[in-house]
């Protein structure tokens, strides 16, 4: 047995292995992660955003995630899956495929549990993201002009090299991981009313129906960019199909194909999900950083879009999580350009 694993009929358009267990995870999961992801990472604040609360009539907090190692909440679920893998593969090795956060959070777990990684990105990634995957021990491989072709070589080499491949969605561990997030705001803040959530995959909107919108009356809101409307059409069709658009300039939520392991939580868990366009997601980049001074990246600012979009949450306490500080500069630059500080 040299140790290859051959894929499994899989529920969505991705390939899973014998080893992806598509049992959906709970919040008790998510309490019993807890206690393993809060021995290598802190908590991350809780902070009103006087700025948003402004403008929106609404008390806006923001979960920020991005004061967390790597700068996003995935390394939650990095840390969560690492921390219990299996043995024949700490020495192997393991594979992921990204548009960057991901990568980053297996790579910064491999790092911190002696385990290599190798994480297959797009030809043009964010090279600050790139850097630092690899400063942190990752073998970087580009490949393919977005991630899902990326997605599909590092496929490939899983069945050629035997590694561990670590799905961006389809893991109960890492979502698991991730909803520990949830936790801290059921914790801190049980009254919010509302929960805007970006949605790529949609491994955060799945921490936080576990758990925001579990354990309160909060309604969770998926949100996603009208240039990149896989996972709106999978939980508004009840389809798994991929979309034919992917034109988003957020690389985080920039897929093509709905996951079957969240989609399945995210149908029953969402109270809505909605779409912002592109242009509002750059005006919420450049608000956050000229108003609060806090940088973010286009995937986060759909949720700051939805906020500042809606028209129904004026009283309410709401909450956004804040993740993904490794925004490309160029992109930062052009979005301040256009930023006018109205509204």
């Amino acid at each position: 047995m040299d140790g290859r694993y051959e894929p499994v009929e899989s529920p969505d358009e991705t390939t899973v292995f014998p080893y992806h267990d598509l049992t959906p995870p709970t919040t008790a999961d998510a309490a019993r992660a807890r206690k393993t992801v809060s021995r290598h990472l802190p908590e991350t604040p809780l902070v009103r955003s006087e700025h948003l609360s402004a403008v929106t009539g609404a008390d806006v907090y923001l979960k920020r995630e991005d004061t967390l190692p790597t700068g996003a909440f995935k390394v939650r679920g990095g840390v969560n899956l690492l921390a219990t893998l299996d043995e024949e593969f700490r020495e192997r090795g393991v594979l992921a495929a990204s548009s960057g956060n991901h990568g980053l959070s297996i790579a910064w777990a491999g790092r911190e549990f002696g385990v290599p990684v190798t994480i297959g990105v797009p030809a043009h990634a964010n090279a600050g993201k790139v850097a630092a995957m690899e400063r942190l021990g990752a073998e970087v491989i580009r490949h393919g002009p977005d991630f899902d072709a990326a997605r599909e070589h590092v496929e490939e080499l899983a069945v050629e090299t035997g590694k561990r491949y670590v799905h961006s969605g389809n893991e109960p561990k890492l979502l698991a991981g991730v909803a520990t997030a949830g936790l801290e705001v059921v914790e801190e803040l049980p009254e919010v009313d509302r929960l805007y959530c970006p949605v790529g995959g949609g491994t955060a909107a799945v921490g936080y129906c576990l758990t925001v919108g579990a354990v309160t009356d909060a309604d969770v809101v998926g949100v996603q960019s009208a240039a990149a409307p896989a996972m709106y059409r999978a939980y508004h069709e009840d389809t798994l199909a991929p979309h034919d658009r992917m034109e988003t300039g957020a690389e985080g939520v920039a897929t093509r194909v709905p996951f079957a392991l969240p989609m399945g939580v995210l149908r029953d868990g969402l109270a809505d999900f909605t779409l912002v366009p592109e242009d509002a997601i750059g005006d919420a980049v450049a608000r956050l950083f000229a108003e609060e001074r806090i940088v973010m990246e286009g995937a986060c600012g759909t949720g700051v879009a939805a906020a500042l979009g809606a028209d129904d949450i004026a009283g309410e306490t709401v909450v956004v999580p804040v993740s993904g500080r490794n925004i490309d500069r160029a992109k930062l630059d052009a979005a301040l350009a256009e930023y006018d500080g109205e509204g």
